[in-house]
């Protein structure tokens, strides 16, 4: 292994974790069903993209998961109320909870429903040394009244990676959502379903992978160092300052 303080002199030797396969190998597996919480984004009395959200529901409880559904109505908008309201209380321990989530939202003017992004921004990045959604697992989904569209998910991508979750690659949109659904609220048989059951399937084996690594796959150099006691960051910052001389 190379000298350290010489190749890289602005790093501190004792916060740098070097990857390992077997770091990766968690100390405790996890018994109980993968947690996931599911998110969607209207108010409507026939809310297309609540329709989709529990077509995946049905889809992950076939597969073993324990779910649960955020109803958004009643919670208010953000920085209205404190968050001691219940609805926002509601959500943070439903986020807590999960270990993997499912966000879906219809397209509106290009972009997701401020019911929707209402959701997400109650959810702190931290709340003291606690983070609500890090390392979660993540899938996407939205709907459309139009044509195929992927402005939506592109819009929840984002928003995933600002909340340091795990975004899984596939994704569904679905075009023209008024036509995919009967009158029961079932989803037909079509591409489009068939889609949804991959995208299901694959945030459950991502879940599955990830849960139980989350801490170790979460921990950051820079989150580290800023952590560390002030003494032992001067202590550092004088050992390199003394390699450049």
């Amino acid at each position: 292994m190379s000298d350290l303080p010489n190749e890289l002199p602005n790093i501190s030797a004792a916060h740098l974790d070097v990857p390992d396969l077997d770091k990766l190998a968690p100390a405790l597996l996890s018994t109980h069903a993968p947690r996931i919480l599911l998110l969607y984004g209207s108010l409507r009395e026939r809310s297309y993209s609540k329709l989709l959200t529990l077509e995946a529901e049905r889809i992950l409880r076939h597969f073993g998961a324990d779910t649960r559904v955020f109803d958004p109505h009643g919670l208010p908008m953000v920085d209205s109320v404190s968050p001691e309201h219940p609805k926002v209380q509601e959500l943070r321990a439903l986020s807590l909870w999960s270990e993997g989530q499912v966000w879906c939202s219809p397209e509106r003017h290009g972009a997701v429903t401020g019911v929707f992004k209402s959701q997400i921004d109650w959810l702190p990045l931290e709340t003291g040394s606690v983070r609500p959604t890090q390392g979660r697992t993540l899938a996407v989904m939205q709907v459309s009244g139009g044509s195929q569209s992927f402005n939506a998910v592109n819009g929840l991508r984002v928003l995933g990676r600002w909340m340091r979750m795990v975004t899984i690659p596939n994704q569904s949109s679905v075009a023209k959502a008024y036509q995919e659904f009967d009158d029961d609220g079932r989803m037909k048989p079509s591409p489009y379903y068939e889609r949804l059951v991959d995208v299901m399937e694959e945030l459950y084996k991502f879940t599955l992978l990830v849960r139980d690594r989350r801490d170790y796959l979460g921990s950051r150099y820079s989150e580290r160092l800023e952590a560390a006691p002030a003494s032992v960051q001067a202590l550092a910052g004088a050992a390199m300052e003394h390699e450049r001389q």
